[in-house]
């Protein structure tokens, strides 16, 4: 694969480029992974940035309907958006519906738009293991907005707002306690949380609703890269295209002023730290799927079945028989060894 044709057709903005170099960056075959790398090497030059939109919401509340409306009123003003959309692998077969394009059929339809499912292959977090590189790719071709739909809501959702530089929550009226099983992490990442379907006889249930979280946040300390009346509580209904304006507006207002008072590029800042001891971490566990390493591993789990060995021990052991440089290496030790690298 050419990859200097690949990069400069995806800064062209060609959506069958863009298509191509996120299947790149999702493959797990090791030469793809290093073309994969060589291509994010070779668009970082190109310096574009792009609103990322963090969505998460409950099951039904509407996120394909809103991200399509959403998406629409962004193009129509001129705007190119991208879509990645992680949709949830079964545990069993390792298949994906990757319907998205069907929900958005109209959006799907825009020259400025490109919608792009990709299967969550179980990894956590609610996001696909490559979503960070799908967004970069995107980036680079040049859109103004991307949107990072997650599979679903829930604790482990809030990885997406490391990815993302506005994090919407999505929520039904007259949910009750819905976000019983979310809790307060949810919450705290959010920046504004949209009650959705704010029409017909919902909209008084959404109304009360948009109060009781907008109460809810207000108990909520203050995070310093946010304005006075952040996070905020909004009603919309994607049905209507009822309050996306407004939501846009607060979007980019937001932005604007974090951009203003240094916090965008600390939190970009902080982020490409967090997803580099992210990439650490699923690369050593990617080095123990070599064939030495799922022998050891079979023969240690075999002695912890019988219990011949603590499961503790075991791991140990692997680890000290995989990277036995790494044997009785205080973490101090291997700061200061860390310091000396140019």
């Amino acid at each position: 694969m050419d990859i200097a044709s690949l990069a400069d057709a995806v800064q062209r903005g060609e959506r069958r480029a863009i298509a191509r170099a996120i299947t790149l960056v999702e493959s797990t075959r090791a030469e793809h992974r290093v073309q994969a790398t060589d291509l994010l090497e070779t668009l970082a030059r190109t310096g574009r940035e792009s609103i990322r939109i963090g969505l998460s919401g409950t099951p039904g509340v509407g996120k394909s309907t809103f991200i399509e409306s959403f998406g629409l009123m962004l193009v129509e003003q001129g705007l190119r958006v991208a879509v990645l959309a992680v949709d949830p692998s079964s545990k069993r077969t390792g298949g994906s519906i990757l319907g998205d394009k069907t929900r958005m059929e109209q959006l799907s339809r825009s020259p400025h738009a490109f919608i792009r499912p990709s299967p969550s292959r179980s990894h956590l977090g609610g996001v696909a293991r490559r979503t960070r590189e799908a967004v970069a790719l995107c980036e680079a071709a040049g859109f103004d907005v991307v949107l990072i739909e997650t599979v679903g809501v829930g604790q482990s959702e809030t990885v997406v707002a490391e990815l993302s530089d506005i994090f919407l929550l999505l929520l039904a009226p007259a949910g009750g306690d819905e976000l019983q099983g979310v809790k307060r992490g949810i919450m705290e990442a959010a920046d504004i949380i949209l009650v959705n379907k704010a029409d017909g006889e919902l909209k008084p249930a959404a109304m009360r609703t948009c109060a009781d979280y907008a109460g809810a946040l207000r108990l909520l300390r203050r995070r310093p890269q946010d304005p006075d009346g952040f996070p905020k509580a909004m009603t919309v209904s994607a049905l209507n295209v009822a309050g996306l304006d407004q939501a846009w507006s607060e979007i980019y207002n937001l932005v604007e002023w974090r951009r203003t008072h240094g916090h965008w590029q600390a939190r970009r800042i902080a982020q490409a730290r967090h997803w580099f001891e992210e990439e650490v971490r699923q690369t050593m566990l990617a080095r123990l799927d070599g064939p030495n390493a799922r022998s050891l591993m079979q023969a240690l789990s075999k002695q912890v079945a019988e219990g011949q060995i603590t499961a503790s021990r075991a791991a140990e052991d692997l680890f000290d028989r995989i990277w036995p440089e790494m044997r009785g290496t205080n973490p101090s030790e291997s700061l200061d060894a860390a310091t000396d690298i140019p």
